[in-house]
């Protein structure tokens, strides 16, 4: 009787049933790893936030190894906990995982990245960012840029972990808007796994291919990839931001400060600081709440221009 009053005081309160255990909820987050400064502060918002909420953060990071993050949620669903996050290192291969969480009763929502599974029912719901529309940013941003001009422009692509949703989908955004111009033409394009030390290795490799040729623009995935490729760059006796234009996605801190050194050109924005979205949806689930199929993050588009006045406001 104690337990149903307290239920229906719970109610009247607008608190839900759950909350009557007094047990705290207990969220599994697979993180992919810790690959650039974006993941590291995506990470810590999802930390903070748990903390901020009172929910119980099982935390695994999978250091970019898909296998990790199976083992991870199996470990999950064999402790029981009551949702399950998952940030995928690539789209495919998560139908057998997510079946099993399923038959478990443990709902999952995908943050940051989205897989490929004709079920959909096997997650609850999606938030992060529009990838292709990020890519379109950038693309349409360099349009806009070079507009007016003459003769054909020579773009590189640092590419993200194959067969990662942003990958390939800032890509498909990017090619899409750069058809308007068809002087610009992607001439090399390589993966460099989203990393700073990769970009710059890539870059090295793409400045020595190109040899005797000159590159215009460089187009990276992610900022970390532009940060290491600049260094290339200046390696290479050339100025970036100057003698090749650099666009890149994510807007850290880093970028910022890069652009106020006058050598990244505009970053477009993905903001990482999905914590606090993540844990009232976590409360939405276990409420019995529908939560919408996808939740989008709002960001912009930050050209060189503003850096300055913007720099201050970064939180990553």
């Amino acid at each position: 009787m104690q337990r149903r009053h307290l239920v229906a005081v719970l109610a009247a309160a607008g608190l839900p049933a759950w909350a009557a255990d007094g047990k705290k909820l207990v969220l599994g987050f697979s993180q992919i790893g810790a690959e650039s400064a974006w993941r590291t502060a995506n990470s810590a918002s999802i930390k903070q936030a748990a903390k901020d909420a009172g929910i119980e953060l099982k935390f695994a990071d999978a250091q970019q190894k898909q296998e990790n993050q199976i083992k991870a949620l199996r470990a999950f669903i064999a402790q029981k906990v009551d949702v399950i996050a998952l940030s995928p290192v690539v789209e495919t291969g998560w139908g057998t995982v997510l079946r099993e969480a399923k038959a478990a009763g443990i709902p999952v929502i995908l943050t940051d990245r989205l897989v490929k599974e004709a079920d959909e029912s096997l997650w609850a719901s999606f938030m992060g960012s529009d990838f292709v529309e990020e890519g379109r940013r950038a693309g349409r941003w360099l349009v806009d840029r070079l507009k007016g001009g003459k003769g054909d422009v020579r773009i590189v692509e640092l590419q993200g972990t194959v067969g990662a949703a942003p990958a390939l989908d800032r890509k498909k955004g990017f090619e899409e808007a750069i058809k308007a111009e068809p002087r610009l033409n992607i001439v090399r394009s390589q993966t460099a796994d989203f990393s700073r030390a990769k970009g710059k290795e890539v870059m090295e490799a793409f400045i020595k291919a190109e040899a005797g040729k000159k590159i215009h623009v460089l187009y990276a995935h992610n900022d970390d990839m532009a940060l290491g490729a600049i260094q290339a760059i200046e390696e290479a006796g050339l100025k970036p931001g100057t003698d090749i234009l650099v666009v890149s996605i994510d807007g850290v801190k880093a970028a910022f400060q890069a652009m106020v050194a006058g050598k990244l050109n505009v970053t477009v924005e993905c903001s990482p600081l999905l914590g606090p979205s993540l844990m009232q949806a976590v409360k939405d689930l276990k409420a019995g709440k529908p939560l919408p199929r996808r939740l989008i993050t709002e960001e912009g588009v930050f050209p060189a221009e503003v850096a300055a006045r913007e720099l201050p406001n970064r939180k990553y």
